[in-house]
């Protein structure tokens, strides 16, 4: 099955509130640190992420459901910039999320084929073609400063289709969607928040090459958008 799509990434990036798995890439005022449990000791843990066009996501999440994985309903479909990470201070990494973002043009991803982590990790996902220097290097980017830290291993673009099911049930992914193929730009990034009900909060919505509003921004750290 193939597909395609002209409408924006950030169309559903900017509603994404999704259960989160440990370990898995994805998804603050400083006062939302109390707000999800917290302490500003012990920092808050963000995710950023590239979300997708509607379509491709909800036809991803379909597949994921049909392979038995539990997280199907509750991730929808996108590749992972920065995986949880701790930060101390708020405003210093929403500074630099925002800083990062203005210098990015938007750009076009192709998701193409399937490739697997096995035996490392039980995930099936596929591949990023077109984009997949812009993702390293904006991965690259992030990373630094309030989000520096060591990974376990090598920042590696991909759309997860499968994790944690049944070795016949990564065969039957790694299979289906060997000849899948989307096309989308992509012209925003999403700042997620992880609180203490294992839920990543959408926080900011950052348009590519662009100064950010303020007032949007605030909003968008209080309310679902």
């Amino acid at each position: 099955m193939s597909s395609a799509s002209k409408v924006t990434a950030n169309d559903t990036g900017r509603a994404v509130h999704h259960s989160a798995r440990k370990g898995s890439g994805a998804a603050p005022h400083q006062s939302a640190a109390a707000g999800n449990g917290q302490t500003p000791d012990e920092g808050i843990s963000i995710g950023v992420i590239l979300g997708f066009p509607r379509e491709i996501a909800e036809e991803l999440q379909r597949w994921r459901a049909s392979f038995g994985d539990p997280m199907a309903a509750s991730i929808p479909a996108h590749i992972t910039l920065v995986t949880t990470t701790m930060t101390q201070d708020w405003e210093a990494t929403r500074n630099h999320v925002r800083e990062v973002a203005r210098g990015q043009e938007p750009f076009t991803v192709t998701i193409a084929g399937t490739g697997s982590f096995r035996p490392v990790s039980p995930v099936v996902y596929l591949n990023v073609e077109a984009g997949f220097g812009e993702c390293v290097r904006l991965h690259q980017q992030l990373q630094t400063g309030p989000l520096e830290r060591e990974l376990p291993f090598a920042y590696h673009p991909h759309v997860t289709v499968a994790h944690d099911v049944a070795p016949e049930s990564l065969d039957e992914a790694e299979t289906a969607l060997k000849n899948y193929r989307a096309s989308f730009p992509v012209a925003s990034m999403g700042l997620y928040e992880h609180d203490d009900n294992g839920i990543w909060q959408l926080r900011e919505e950052l348009d590519f090459g662009t100064e950010p509003d303020d007032h949007r921004g605030a909003a968008g750290a209080t309310g679902a958008r």
